[in-house]
């Protein structure tokens, strides 16, 4: 690349910013899609702003990106009504390091992303951008045209729904990932017994195949239910292969059947067992499995 073109890109916020301004939209539209669609409607209104009066480009950027996507989070919430089966995130390949970075891995994971889902479009862009990117009430109130007294109110009740339903306890990454590849190795070799000893009790498994893949109807719970799940779906078919990969900041398996790209599964941990399984099949959110997603805080 010309030096010249790597100094202008470096000099230029947007470009500074992108992978927060995409990470602050998937984190509220819970689609990789969707969020690049916003950052691009972002990038639009900086380049026709005169950039000389924007005095915090990252603020401004930040509720910019704010703004259209609270708009485009309406017309994504309704038309996830008629959603066929269980809904999850799309799934992003990232780096190891985003997993290291525990609030960022805990904000990406699909466990909280589904949390998130079930906020008020309001109350979910003023959680993310206060308790994910620390803004300040006054930020918030200009990010989505309300006073900042009703901002810490929503900013409130946002807090106590999601402290009632976020994923219980908390494990380091070396706990997830030891906890992880026990999972990896009883699916890899169908041994059942060791599967069942990672799992929890609770363990609910959900499946996401948008109608255009089999997938599971309904949330599978309990630990017997969903090891024989696993290991016996897997069992139909001939050539099964599973590779790591580390998926919205958590370990996971990509699963090839016969070759050919079948599925993404995630898991959530806590206190060592495996809380959560996430199978997306549908092939619409696996478009980006190929390539890692730069996303930061």
């Amino acid at each position: 690349m010309n030096a010249d073109v790597t100094t202008a890109e470096a000099s230029d916020p947007f470009s500074t910013h992108r992978s927060l301004l995409f990470t602050v939209a998937y984190e509220m539209l819970g689609s990789a899609a969707d969020a690049e669609d916003v950052v691009q409607d972002a990038w639009l209104k900086w380049d026709r702003v005169d950039q000389g009066e924007v005095q915090d480009p990252r603020a401004y950027l930040v509720r910019v990106v704010s703004r259209t996507a609270l708009d485009r989070l309406r017309t994504v919430s309704r038309r996830r009504e008629d959603y066929v089966g269980p809904w999850l995130p799309e799934p992003l390949v990232t780096t190891r390091d985003v997993a290291e970075d525990v609030e960022l891995a805990d904000s990406l994971s699909m466990a909280m992303l589904l949390v998130l889902e079930t906020l008020s479009p309001t109350e979910r862009v003023v959680f993310v951008l206060r308790e994910v990117f620390a803004l300040d009430y006054d930020e918030l109130a200009e990010a989505v045209e309300k006073t900042p007294e009703a901002v810490r109110q929503i900013a409130h009740r946002a807090r106590s729904h999601v402290a009632a339903r976020r994923p219980r306890g908390r494990t380091t990454p070396d706990q997830a990932r030891g906890a992880f590849e026990a999972f990896q190795r009883a699916v890899t070799t169908g041994d059942l017994q060791a599967l069942v000893d990672v799992l929890a009790p609770d363990v609910v498994m959900l499946g996401d195949g948008g109608g255009i893949k089999q997938a599971l109807a309904h949330p599978v719970v309990g630990v017997d239910k969903v090891s024989r799940l696993l290991l016996g779906g897997f069992g139909k078919f001939g050539a099964v292969t599973f590779e790591p990969v580390d998926v919205n900041g958590r370990p996971a398996l990509v699963v090839h059947l016969e070759g050919a790209l079948d599925s993404i599964l995630t898991v959530e941990v806590a206190d060592g067992l495996i809380t959560g399984v996430y199978a997306v099949r549908n092939p619409e959110k696996l478009s980006r499995i190929g390539a890692e997603t730069d996303v930061s805080r």
